[in-house]
């Protein structure tokens, strides 16, 4: 049946590319956790009024944060082709995209967890320090714990963003079912080849929305 529906559609090939767009979503959604928290948890600590506020890091950071996330993500790729050379050696494979996935998502994940972070209740935050809790007690202990169903929430909208990036960066080369669709797809005329592509990425977003839905519910203490 599919091989009548989907007659140029090489299955050994869509699930290599499949394959090769979950491997750079994963890595680069991990990445961009990380330093993406990180981001914020500085904009959010910098700000006026927190524990360590300091105007000029935080109109610094800020700046970087806005700059990086301004960038359309194709022009980000093509700004960054030297990085990616130095640090990849190529601009040809799916590695070779991880370092614009990752620059290019974790400012705009950093933004979501500094809204997180100050929508936490200032009161339980001034209770820990009338309590005597060092900054990394009440980072640990309050901040991301109270923080955690939106940093959740946040990096579900951020993992599905970054698989509609691996797809544009698929087209100039980094592998996965955005090179698929182009090159095989819609270069070749072959249009069930680009359909099967657009509709296993479809089915990874659902999934990932889901399951983060699922978590944010069940972190959700409201």
């Amino acid at each position: 049946m599919a091989e009548n529906l989907f007659p140029n559609v090489n299955w050994d090939r869509m699930w290599e590319a499949t394959v090769e767009t979950l491997y750079m979503s994963a890595i680069s959604v991990v990445a961009t956790f990380i330093l993406g928290a990180i981001l914020g948890l500085l904009l959010f600590l910098t700000s006026k009024g927190n524990i360590w506020e300091n105007k000029p890091v935080n109109i610094v950071l800020s700046a970087i944060v806005n700059i990086f996330r301004s960038i359309p993500f194709i022009i980000l790729i093509v700004l960054l082709i030297p990085f990616t050379k130095f640090i990849v050696g190529s601009m040809i494979g799916e590695n070779a995209a991880l370092p614009a996935l990752i620059i290019g998502s974790a400012p705009f994940y950093a933004r979501m967890v500094e809204i997180g972070l100050r929508e936490i209740d200032k009161g339980v935050i001034e209770a820990a320090k009338s309590m005597g809790a060092k900054t990394t007690t009440i980072i640990w202990k309050v901040l991301l714990p109270e923080s955690m169903p939106a940093l959740v929430s946040g990096i579900t909208v951020t993992a599905i963003a970054l698989v509609s990036y691996t797809a544009m960066a698929g087209v100039i080369g980094a592998g996965g079912l955005g090179n698929l669709a182009y090159m095989e797809g819609f270069q070749r005329s072959r249009n069930d080849v680009t359909l099967m592509a657009t509709i296993i990425i479809l089915i990874i977003v659902f999934l990932i929305q889901f399951v983060g839905d699922f978590f944010t519910r069940k972190l959700d203490k409201r």
